[in-house]
């Protein structure tokens, strides 16, 4: 069955304004994404925006636009007005795509999309990494995962779960990290740090749009807590790949610049 990629860019942004126009080895940012969300095994790629300087970039390297509103409040809602434009049908699986991963393998675009073929009462898939450093467990910035042996989500959190009582259960009385804090990390549990690709059902998407924001999103500021809160069942795996940091500050984006130059670079020696 086919599915979409929708890619969201908005001009927009407190760190790096104008970040999908950024040049990465001559091209714009989003115009990377696009060519690796060109690579999955996806029928159409959609790049979303509201802004025309973006519209006229992408229309310039033949990527099909989508204009949006600019008065949404999540990337949720722009999603869901892209598949209403576009006259999805109703089971039409739907994978959003940052703009701002230039370097996204396009297997994880079919992962995603697959498993939502695989398992047909799933609202939503998404991926995950396991966390091998404990600092990383620590750090709200990185949104931790628990789910079932099937794989359905429990619960996604900024905190550290699931919460390690025998390693950790003193933690409130130290400055720092426990000296054996690490060895929580030992004891086969798991933890998983979310990756934000999703795959969505059309129809979940104009469901989504009309629930209220739930307690625990806004809590942790985690939109995908707005679904589980709502009885819609997400369905996580584990990366097939592991994927590339994304682009949100300065040094990201200089970083990917040189990974890409030496990317091309490597492809003349070879020619």
């Amino acid at each position: 069955m086919s599915f979409t990629v929708v890619i969201p860019a908005r001009y927009a942004s407190t760190r790096l304004p104008g970040k999908p126009l950024l040049d990465i080895a001559g091209k714009p940012m989003v115009q990377h994404v696009f060519e690796r969300a060109c690579e999955s095994r996806a029928s159409r790629v959609v790049i979303a925006t509201d802004d025309s300087r973006i519209q006229v970039a992408c229309e310039a390297f033949g990527a099909e636009v989508v204009m949006t509103s600019p008065n949404h409040v999540s990337g949720t809602d722009r999603l869901e007005e892209v598949v209403r434009k576009l006259g999805l049908d109703a089971d039409h699986r739907v994978v959003n795509v940052q703009g701002d991963e230039p370097l996204i393998p396009p297997q994880l675009i079919n992962q995603v999309a697959d498993n939502l073929e695989r398992y047909p009462d799933v609202a939503i898939a998404t991926l995950c990494e396991r966390l091998h450093d404990v600092e990383q467990i620590f750090n709200p910035n990185v949104v931790k995962v628990v789910f079932d042996r099937e794989g359905m989500a429990h619960y996604f959190s900024r905190a550290p779960i699931p919460w390690a009582r025998d390693h950790w259960g003193d933690l409130h009385k130290n400055k720092g990290l426990a000296p054996n804090a690490g060895a929580a990390l030992k004891d086969g549990v798991g933890y998983f740090r979310h990756i934000g690709i999703y795959g969505y059902r059309a129809s979940v998407l104009s469901r989504f749009v009309s629930w209220a924001p739930a307690p625990t999103e806004l809590a942790e500021s985690l939109e995908q807590l707005r679904a589980l809160y709502n009885g819609a069942r997400i369905h996580v795996e584990v990366a097939a790949g592991t994927p590339p940091a994304g682009v949100d500050t300065e040094a990201d984006l200089q970083r990917v610049r040189t990974w890409m130059t030496k990317l091309a670079d490597a492809g003349r020696g070879e020619a």
